[in-house]
Formats: C-alpha cells, sequence, structure tokens
C-alpha cells in the first residue's frame, strides 16, 4: 500500500488590504506630526532699500527677537542682554556654522540692540545678521 504525501498548505499573507492599511498609517502621522516654527515676540521690522536673502540652512539659523520695549527673546525665552552670551555660547560651541538672526523692531532703542550685539561678540558668535524687509 503505497503511503500518500500530503500537500503542504501555503502560508501567505493576505495583500488585499495592504493599500488601506498605509493609507491609514500616512494619514495618521500626518495628523500627529507637527512642525516647529519660530515663534519669537511681535516685531515690526525695518524697511531696507536691498536685502539678501540667508543662503545657510534653518537648522544653523538661530533667531534673536527684540521688541520695542526692549524684551529679548531667544529660543522662546525671555531673558536680559546680559543674559545672551550665556545661552548663544554653549550654542555656538555646538554648530560652528550658527548664524545669528537679529530680528529687532524699528522702534527699538539703540542701546538695547548695542547691548545684545556686544553679548554676541563676547560670545564669539560673529556670523550675525539683521533681518529688514524690502521697500
Amino acid at each position: 500500500m503505497a503511503i500518500k504525501k500530503k500537500s503542504k498548505a501555503r502560508a501567505g499573507i493576505p495583500t488585499a488590504s495592504m493599500s488601506d492599511i498605509i493609507f491609514m498609517l500616512l494619514i495618521f502621522f500626518m495628523a500627529a506630526t507637527s512642525l516647529k516654527t519660530v515663534e519669537g515676540l511681535k516685531v515690526k521690522l525695518p524697511r531696507a532699500r536691498s536685502i539678501a536673502k540667508l543662503d545657510t540652512p534653518k537648522r544653523s539659523v538661530l533667531y534673536v527677537f527684540i521688541d520695542r520695549t526692549g524684551r529679548i527673546s531667544i529660543q522662546d525665552k525671555l531673558m536680559n542682554a546680559e543674559d545672551v552670551s550665556g545661552v548663544i555660547y554653549p550654542l555656538r560651541q555646538n554648530d560652528n556654522r550658527l548664524t545669528i538672526s537679529l530680528r529687532a523692531d524699528q522702534e527699538t532703542q539703540m542701546g538695547v540692540v548695542s547691548d545684545v550685539q556686544n553679548e554676541l561678540r563676547d560670545a564669539s558668535a560673529l556670523k550675525v545678521n539683521y533681518s529688514a524687509k524690502h521697500k
């Protein structure tokens, strides 16, 4: 008597609903992901006749906001002018391509801007960009 071989059962993964699952995951991650935007203080930038766009990557730019009352904000934290070098210096050590984008309100007292510039000099942050709007 001959022994019959049993046929092997095929183990397969059904792929009919694979595209539905992928689209649900895609929609979930799009809805759950939030992109960080730079908030800063409300400033009215001064006007300039000619401006040039900054060609460094956005991750290498640190925004320093100064509003009309003299408040200073770096990385969404309010601080005094004397604290600027203490915040900038460690960041400057980690990224030597760091560019400081100074966004001062057009009605800011020049003494506050000068104090921030001196603190940036103390922190060895010499790549400074002054933001303005085109006339």
